[in-house]
């Protein structure tokens, strides 16, 4: 079995479209979203529309959360603030409810899918880790596999043969070895901020080979550029996609 895991696709639809037309020519049978499918992209009912016809299992991400939990939004810098704001009003009922309702965390395949710090964090990011952190996070959860997203970043931490391995990790792929464990971030569909380039990140789980393969998927960036401006989303978002 090979599956497609995607994160933080932030209602851009341009960049998911390229993404599920490359899993349609990889034999993936399931696709599993981390969470963060809206907020700062311009597409969010056209994406959840998406993603729920192609019947893609997903996590909340802190993006949802903030619809159903007013502190938190409040939280929020200014500029995903602002993007729920028109994010909001765009989505029809079934997409608030769909969205309001995903369970924050997720046992499927005897892995745990997360969308922040595991081992059920929303909103904590996973950034830069010490050794005695990743030791303690390891040991919070029972799962040998833990997929999570949140920082838009490649990451592939390794516990059992060299600790703390892989905080940023370039495509390609990994080999997970059975007496390991592993905390693996797929990187981000719709807003990537690795230091790779601007295109959309996934990987690919294939259980009986014991891999993970990190890809990278062109897209018509300007396409999602043009309509943030034009929905006069906080432009940095969508400048951050130039880069």
């Amino acid at each position: 079995m090979r599956i497609a895991v995607i994160a933080d696709v932030h209602a851009n639809l341009a960049a998911l479209e390229a993404v599920l037309a490359d899993i349609q020519s990889e034999n993936i049978s399931e696709i599993i979203s981390l969470g963060d499918n809206i907020g700062y992209g311009p597409d969010p009912e056209e994406v959840l529309i998406e993603l729920q016809k192609q019947k893609i299992t997903s996590v909340m991400g802190n993006h949802e959360y903030a619809l159903i939990n007013n502190h938190y939004f409040s939280r929020l810098n200014p500029d995903p603030r602002k993007s729920l704001e028109i994010t909001k009003p765009m989505l029809s009922l079934q997409s608030l409810a769909y969205s309001q309702n995903l369970e924050k965390v997720i046992i499927r395949h005897g892995v745990r899918l997360v969308h922040g710090c595991p081992p059920r964090s929303l909103t904590a990011y996973l950034y830069y880790p010490s050794m005695n952190m990743l030791e303690k996070i390891f040991a919070s959860y029972p799962e040998k596999i833990c997929f999570y997203g949140h920082t838009h970043t490649l990451n592939f931490f390794e516990q059992g043969r060299s600790p703390g391995q892989g905080m940023d990790v370039t495509l390609g792929t990994r080999k997970l070895h059975e007496e390991c464990n592993y905390i693996i971030n797929p990187g981000s569909v719709g807003q990537p901020r690795d230091r790779i380039n601007n295109h959309s990140k996934y990987l690919i789980w294939d259980l009986e080979a014991s891999i993970v393969t990190f890809k990278a998927v062109q897209y018509d960036v300007m396409r999602t550029v043009h309509r943030m401006r034009s929905l006069h989303l906080p432009s940095f978002n969508a400048d951050r996609l130039l880069r």
